[in-house]
């Protein structure tokens, strides 16, 4: 059984290797750290962690580096959360503040997460598959040009300008986006989906054809509200980190370029005490993720659904911050996307 002392150990060559980078061993712990112990008592303590396997030595005569299951146990047990400054809660409340739809606060959200925490940067679109059709918008530009606008109730915002074949007035216009409200209006997008497929057979014969024109680009707009979708920043960082890889990082960028893979790695991992989510190395190792760590939070939109938002690097990595960040950020956006 690990001690109360060995696991404050692991606290500081968790802390300590991150920092470095560098294999840490019991002559620098003592000389840093305040144990009030010998170095060779700090050894006892470094093999019955290497023995729970918390710990590893990269190689012969090193200082040792924390495992997978070292960093777990870390994350479960010993990371303290580090609040984030005024000056970052500012920055975040102000950076964020700035967006003008959905689209802009989900690629301003990760452009900050990215630069915040130095990883790659991850924002789930919210769960479409469960929102609701808020307003519906036709916007005549000319007497054969309309265009249409799609809006959910969880913020996201559809256009699409199409020429039609024949001339359509105002006053129809006026008329079928009113019929068009009144219909679909709140409908799930499913149930929206399905009206707009017959929806045309409501009008006359000669304006059939103009109402299935516009009725199709709604249906691929519902559609588009439907897919799941991931938006990313920070890949870079990925390449400046390159050395805490074991071999290439190309097979990291093109695991972490495939959405359907991440969106399924974010819905199966549980939240912790702290509200995030923490995958750690071996953990995403179905994934072709097995040498990196996720965090995640949830975050809630006006409509009420849920999304994730979160960064991926390498196992090495500040924990404590940026459990903090990710959190902060999560909370931030929630908030904003609430009072739209």
């Amino acid at each position: 059984m690990v001690s109360d002392r060995s696991l404050e150990v692991l606290r500081v060559i968790v802390q300590d290797y991150v920092a470095s980078r560098e294999p840490v061993g019991s002559k620098s712990i003592v000389e840093r750290h305040s144990f009030g112990v010998s170095a060779a008592t700090i050894r006892n303590d470094m093999a019955l962690l290497e023995e729970e396997e918390l710990i590893a030595a990269p190689h012969t005569s090193s200082g040792r580096v924390p495992t997978d299951k070292g960093y777990r146990v870390f994350v479960d047990q010993l990371a303290d959360l580090r609040p984030l400054s005024s000056a970052q809660r500012q920055a975040i409340e102000t950076f964020l503040g700035q967006s003008v739809d959905l689209d802009d606060v989900l690629a301003r959200t990760v452009r900050l997460l990215s630069q915040l925490t130095n990883h790659v940067a991850l924002v789930q679109y919210p769960s479409l598959a469960k929102s609701r059709v808020r307003h519906i918008e036709l916007v005549p530009l000319t007497s054969r040009r309309v265009m249409v606008v799609f809006i959910s109730d969880s913020g996201r915002v559809e256009q699409n300008i199409i020429d039609l074949r024949a001339d359509i007035d105002v006053e129809s216009v006026a008329e079928l986006r009113s019929r068009l409200n009144s219909s679909l209006g709140g409908l799930g997008l499913a149930e929206a989906a399905s009206i707009l497929t017959t929806f045309p057979e409501q009008f006359p014969a000669d304006r059939a054809a103009l109402v299935t024109e516009i009725t199709s680009s709604l249906l691929d707009q519902v559609a588009a509200n439907r897919q799941e979708k991931l938006v990313m920043a920070g890949a870079a960082n990925l390449v400046r980190t390159e050395n805490d890889f074991s071999g290439s990082i190309y097979p990291v960028l093109e695991a972490i370029e495939e959405q359907v893979t991440l969106l399924k790695l974010f819905s199966e991992v549980e939240v912790d005490r702290n509200g995030v989510a923490v995958s750690i190395g071996r953990e995403n190792a179905e994934f072709g993720l097995g040498e990196t760590s996720v965090l995640s939070s949830g975050y809630t939109t006006s409509g009420g659904t849920v999304a994730r938002l979160g960064v991926l690097g390498p196992t090495r990595m500040d924990y404590p911050g940026n459990i903090a960040t990710v959190r902060a950020v999560a909370r931030y956006l929630g908030d904003l996307l609430a009072q739209n």
